[in-house]
């Protein structure tokens, strides 16, 4: 039976008043009142009132919302067929509350009207209110049955072919939308009728995405014929090239996952098996994978995004025997956004796009923020990306990204013994890892191989996946429980699961094991029973990876997957025929029998026949350009490849895992210009890793060559800010975009692919070890006639390396307390090469030279330059030229710095070509003092072009002067909002207007002096350690993921730190007397379904086991505890069981309705808390990672008693040391500042920002030379220590 429950919140009133505004445009008269979420319960009887008071309890996770108005209402659910991420968690914390009589709950949205629609408006509101890939219209409440309905499975097809020849399965490939090739389809016809049996849709659909260009790259291993010359090498093996030629350093490539590429001896810190965080030595290897998720993210952005970074997240673990991502990296291209009421000048052609397809905007909307979210959740800081505009028209071609560029990458680490898979022996058990099989993402894999616009629209929705995040955290738990176990690590290999699904992991992971296998159908975990084993086998949904292990060490796999409440599955065992057999148990049929040389190894090969003539609309005639330099300079600054990408970055956490040295952010202005994202290898090493990108695609418009060789030296130009030894230990990773299939872009590409492989890599000494291809970058639509946007050649580079210091990392932040000066390094030797840059692509200007790598010494010279002078700290500032040249590079540097500058150029050096060119090349600042030595240097001995250009000012101006005349003037502050307007617009119709507004304002202040800490206390070098230390549990719950850093803060605080899982408690294998103390860390528990950290808190205060362990632990008085961010959010909702602290507030939705990741002050107040002893009065700086940290007290008297009693033990300040609700300084609008709290007797404590990933100097985004080794909130870890003392 199926009750319902409603009455609480669903979008805030700013949502709801966006969403107005878009309905008032569409339907005259109608409004929406308000939104309320509904839910629908299954249960097996009706609901005791017991049961229903705590059930209430339950979903009272938002405020009542008042919707007596409401003259009409429709009801948006998750898709029928399907089971929502929200719903099995949820159900899950129901179960834990004692609530078993209910089967599942799920959630779905009413929406009041202020009157009836008729049919045609119901359409067209449900197109602004419902994401038709993931819910669904109910007419009636009636129909929620549909939701819970368990259906009957679905038999398999059978293809007849023996009867009706090809035509079947030409038939089947299109009403499957497998993209099969003709000789492909000969291929499976021969190889039917050979056995003489009927294929199965199950297998062709499984033959599809295994041999799907996405998944086999066809065009790079092709067979190339240029000019009816039969070429010696396909592009792949120009790739492997690199390899061949500089194969140093490289532990795996081209074979697995990720690429491993040698590492370092340093310390793991990790729980041993009897959960005892401690250090161990092993050498750590780096692995690295960059990925695109193009296809979908056009579809659904934020589902094809967030998919995209899980899916990149799986490769990483799923590389070699099981390894730990660390960081990760996201980018977008896109057509141009045309935002509402900023309309720019060269966005005033609308060309239009196909239905089915996200706008520009949109998905610059929600893609950032379905990646950013996916990478939050799992807990993986994202420190890099890029972005991406360009919609242009040459002649006939119109060049965009209607299909964009979703790029996920990262860098992770692997023990050097796991590095390779082994190969599996016959009766190794084959296990399913993760979430349950579901009817998302069927045929992913070939539809992201097809031209958008040209598969059929149901089969282009089918084919995108939606990610459950906090799943996929449980399955990366269970595999670091295994590769910590080390030589007993029970994984032989691992596979991720993704394009295809089963049906492309499991036969990979057996084949490349050397095995056949037998399997049964109905073991894979599925919660959707109507699918058919088609569907089963194929479907791609997210979070999940396939193992084999040995059947002896079940025991111990299925121990460590119960504890991390991670699903899992044996499905089968390997087999020394290598034949694949899938058997399915409730049909009583076998509905898979294939030769894995007929799935896997002999389908043809493809041939590409190309001719070298160029197309004319390539060149046009010379243009001459004139025009007022500031106007022009706006323009470009406005030009979303140049400007402030603010709006993409601090949705995203970058600080999670405490070993983050090096973000976007710089500075204490904290501007978004940083080269390089770096990690540590571990929490006391300065050893770690670097990455960076390059990307020239606007120059391939007219030569696909320059752009590649470009690409790779703005990856080098850019990762040479950090500290690497020699520039052979880079390794790169090499993401290929292209509209193949005509001749000129063929061409383009295996002459672009030539350059890279053969010549430009080998000279420079560099491999590619890794890389992805994507070879349908156009859309295709009708509109008043055919229309079709295709992509340039798009080469993305990202290049990683090791960092011997990651403490010598340069910024472009600018130092203005010394005299100094800027110097100019020009790779381009004076060429001032305009082509392809954003000056013209603004100015639509087509015909100019476009810069190039020309000479590989150069790059290297260069590179060894920057590293010398580095070492020597002879460099205070750096930063490379790129989008919008050397104008905007000095920019950059000025607005990071927070001051002025007089650039001081040469006679005609006042030039668009000279200011704008982007060749590569790099702004250096050094001491005045310096500047002889250093020009003589880089000059004579690396014989580089340098100018001395200008020096920095405190005046907050910008100045250019020629030959000593003022050629053009303006502020910082109005150069610096015109940079920073496109975030601004799109934060303003993302976010709380009011919020976006705040932010953009503080820009024009030039006297704010940036974070700038006041510390009253000395911040101890080394605490003296007792003999005994003081136990203390690192509690999680499932989707918490700062544990291994809050571990390390109180360990190196002299603390013997236990990781604590609520299962182990729950099981009674750990309890709480044992302890001294608790830290419940910050995630996402249970996805945060019921509110953040209410579901945690409401598993406790529900469950009388729970209840009572945690209710006995905080009323001994010799015990401390502490809650960070999540662990606050579920620590404030316990407080009935926590002494002294009935006055604590609630935690809510930011008022910026975002997820807030920023570097910030906070002034330690007043208060009792242990933690804080002699640190009050202090001002430090603190990184916050949340979306809901504002604080909501129960009435006003409960706030004013927790300042009478001294209760408030954080506030948030601004740059001047005042309490402020300004946002950002202030980043979810509490009242009074309010980010921290105690208890009466201070023993208790719970805070938002997160002190434990900061601990050290070097973890902060930016921090006071004087800061060595410890920062000072190691200060708050040391004292908990002198508790016990």
């Amino acid at each position: 039976m199926i009750s319902f429950h409603c009455g609480i919140q669903a979008l805030r009133k700013f949502k709801v008043n966006t969403l107005n505004e878009r309905i008032k445009r569409l339907i005259p008269g109608l409004e929406l009142i308000g939104t309320e979420y509904i839910h629908f319960i299954e249960t097996d009887k009706d609901l005791s009132q017991s049961n229903k008071k705590t059930l209430h309890k339950l979903l009272n996770y938002s405020p009542e919302v008042d919707l007596e108005n409401s003259k009409h209402t429709i009801t948006v659910a998750p898709r029928i067929g399907t089971i929502s991420p929200w719903s099995s968690k949820a159900s899950e914390i129901c179960k834990l509350c004692g609530l078993s009589v209910i089967s599942r709950i799920e959630r779905g949205i009413n929406y009041h009207l202020n009157r009836t629609i008729n049919a045609n408006e119901l359409v067209t509101l449900l197109e602004l209110v419902m994401d038709k890939m993931t819910e669904s219209h109910l007419q009636s409440l009636s129909d929620s049955e549909l939701l819970f309905n368990e259906l009957m499975p679905n038999e398999f097809i059978t293809i007849d072919i023996l009867g009706l020849g090809k035509s079947a399965i030409n038939k089947a490939n299109n009403e499957l939308g497998l993209a099969l090739s003709q000789s492909e389809i000969n291929y499976l016809f021969d190889s039917f009728t050979a056995i003489e049996r009927n294929p199965r849709d199950i297998e062709l659909m499984m033959f599809a995405q295994a041999n799907s260009e996405h998944c086999r790259h066809k065009i790079f291993n092709a067979d190339w014929t240029i000019d009816s010359e039969k070429q010696a090498i396909s592009l792949f093996g120009m790739i492997k090239n690199t390899y061949k030629q500089n194969p140093e350093g490289l532990l795996s490539v081209y074979s697995d996952n990720s690429a491993v590429m040698n590492g370092y001896s340093s310390n793991y810190f990790e729980a041993n098996e009897k959960g005892v965080y401690q250090s161990s030595v092993g050498e750590k290897a780096v692995l690295m994978k960059v990925e695109t998720h193009n296809h979908p993210t056009a579809i659904s952005p934020f589902a094809g995004a967030a998919t995209g970074a899980g899916g990149e997240i799986r490769d990483e673990g799923a590389t070699g025997k099981g390894s730990k991502p660390k960081a990760g990296l996201a980018g977008f291209s896109v057509s141009n956004l045309r935002i509402p009421n900023f309309i720019q000048p060269w966005e005033k052609n609308d060309i239009g796009k196909p239905e089915r397809i996200a706008s520009s905007l949109q998905i610059m909307i929600d893609g950032p923020i379905g990646a950013a979210a996916y990478n939050n959740e799992f807990g993986r800081p994202n420190i890099l990306g890029y972005f991406r505009t360009l919609e242009h028209q040459l002649q006939d071609t119109i060049f965009g990204y209607h299909k964009p560029i979703m790029l996920a990458g990262g860098i992770g680490n692997i023990n050097a013994i796991h590095t390779h898979k082994e190969k599996l022996k016959e009766g190794n058990l084959l296990i399913q890892l993760g979430g349950p099989a579901m009817l998302i993402g069927l045929g992913g894999g070939a539809a992201s191989s097809m031209k958008t616009g040209s598969n059929k629209e149901n089969l282009d929705f089918a084919s995108v996946q939606r990610g459950n995040p906090e799943l996929q955290r449980r399955a990366q738990e269970v595999i670091d429980r295994c590769w910590e176990l080390a030589e007993k690590n029970p994984i032989l290999s691992i596979h991720d699961v993704g394009a295809g699904g089963l049906s492309n992991a499991f036969p990979e992971l057996i084949n490349d094991g050397g095995m056949g296998a037998i399997m049964d159908i109905r073991s894979i975990d599925n919660e959707e029973l109507g699918m058919s084993p088609k569907e089963i086998w194929s479907n791609e949904a997210q979070e999940r990876y396939v193992l084999a292990i040995n059947e002896k060490n079940l025991e111990i796999f299925t121990k460590i997957c119960k504890r991390e409440r991670c699903p899992f599955k044996v499905v089968g065992k390997t087999t020394k025929e290598k034949n694949l057999k899938v058997e399915d148990n409730l049909l009583e049929k076998n509905v898979v029998n294939m030769n894995l040389d007929v799935l896997l190894g002999k389908p043809p090969k493809l041939t590409k026949e190309v001719h070298s003539s160029k197309n004319p609309i390539r060149k046009t005639d010379d243009t001459n350009f004139d025009g007022n330099f500031l106007e022009l300079l706006v323009n470009v600054l406005r030009y979303p490849s140049v400007s402030n990408k603010n709006f993409l970055i601090t949705i995203g956490d970058r600080s999670v895992t405490g070993l983050i040295t090096r973000d976007q952010m710089v500075g204490p202005w904290q501007i978004p210009v940083s080269n390089v994202g770096v990690t540590k290898s571990t929490f006391n090493s300065i050893i770690g890793e670097t990455m960076a990108i390059g990307e020239k695609a606007p120059i391939a418009i007219t030569n696909a060559t320059a752009s590649a060789k470009m690409a790779i030296g703005e990856a080098l130009t850019n990762i040479a800010a950090s500290a690497i030894k020699d520039i052979s230990l880079i390794k790169l990773s090499a993401n290929w975009m292209a509209a193949s299939g005509s001749n000129d872009e063929d061409c383009e590409l295996f002459e672009a692919v030539e350059a890279v492989g053969m010549k430009l890599c080998p000279n420079l000494g560099i491999s590619i070890p890794v890389g992805k291809d994507s070879m349908s970058m156009q859309t295709s639509w009708e509109d008043q006639g055919n229309k079709t946007v295709k992509s340039p050649l798009s080469l993305i580079v990202t290049a990683f390396s090791e960092s011997y210091n990651i403490q010598k990392t340069l910024t472009p932040q600018l130092i203005t307390d010394e005299k100094t000066s800027l110097i100019l390094i020009d790779l381009g030797n004076g060429k001032n090469r305009m082509g392809g840059s954003s000056f013209n692509l603004i100015n639509n200007l087509f015909n100019s030279p476009v810069p190039d790598l020309d000479n590989p010494e150069l790059i290297i010279n260069f590179f060894k330059g920057i590293q010398f002078l580095n070492q020597e700290n002879k460099i205070l500032a750096y930063h490379d030229r790129s989008d919008g040249g050397l104008i905007t590079t000095i920019l950059e540097m000025v607005f990071a710095g927070h001051c002025g500058v007089n650039l001081e150029l040469d006679k005609e050096d006042f030039a668009f070509d000279f200011l704008f060119n982007e060749e590569l090349g790099a702004v250096i600042q050094v001491l005045e003092k310096d500047v002889n030595y250093i020009q003589k240097y880089l000059q004579k001995e690396l014989k580089l072009s340098t100018k001395i250009i200008g020096k920095p000012t405190n005046d907050h101006v910008i100045s250019i002067y020629e030959d000593s005349k003022l050629k053009a003037s303006d502020t910082r502050g109005y150069l610096q909002q015109c940079w920073s307007e496109t975030s601004y617009k799109i934060q303003s119709i993302r976010d709380n207007p009011k919020s976006a507004k705040e932010e953009f304002s503080l820009i024009l202040d030039n006297s704010n002096p940036g974070i700038n800490p006041k510390i009253n206390f000395e911040i101890p070098s080394k605490i003296n350690i007792s003999k005994s230390k003081p136990k203390i549990a690192i509690l999680r719950e499932q989707g918490i993921n700062g544990h291994n850093e809050m571990a390390a803060a109180f360990n190196f605080a002299g603390f013997e730190s236990y990781d604590v899982h609520m299962s182990d408690i729950l099981s009674g294998q750990k309890s709480l007397k044992n302890f001294n103390g608790l830290a419940a860390c910050g995630g996402f528990s249970f996805g945060d379904v019921l509110g953040a950290g209410e579901g945690w808190a409401k598993s406790i205060l529900f469950n009388e086991k729970l209840r009572d362990e945690f209710q006995d632990f905080f009323e001994r008085k010799d015990t401390i505890a502490l809650g960070v961010c999540n662990g606050c959010q579920m620590m404030s909702n316990i407080k009935d069981i926590i002494p002294g602290t009935d006055y604590w507030p609630k935690f809510i939705k930011n008022e910026s309705e975002q997820f807030e990741a920023r570097f910030v002050m906070v002034e330690i107040t007043k208060n009792n808390s242990l933690f804080f002893d002699e640190m009050i009065g202090s001002i430090i700086p603190v990184v916050v990672s949340h979306g809901e940290g504002r604080v909501k007290f129960s009435n006003k008297k409960h706030l004013d008693l927790v300042q009478s009693s001294n209760l408030i033990s954080l506030k948030y300040v601004d740059n001047y040391h005042r309490g402020t609700l300004m946002y950002p300084l202030n980043p979810n609008g509490s009242s009074l500042g309010i980010t921290g709290l105690t208890s009466d007797d201070g023993r208790v404590s719970i805070m938002m920002p997160h002190p434990e990933r900061v601990f050290r100097a070097d973890q902060n985004s930016w921090h006071p030379k004087e800061w060595i080794h410890f920062g000072p909130w190691y200060r708050m870890f040391a004292n908990a220590n002198k508790f016990f003392t």
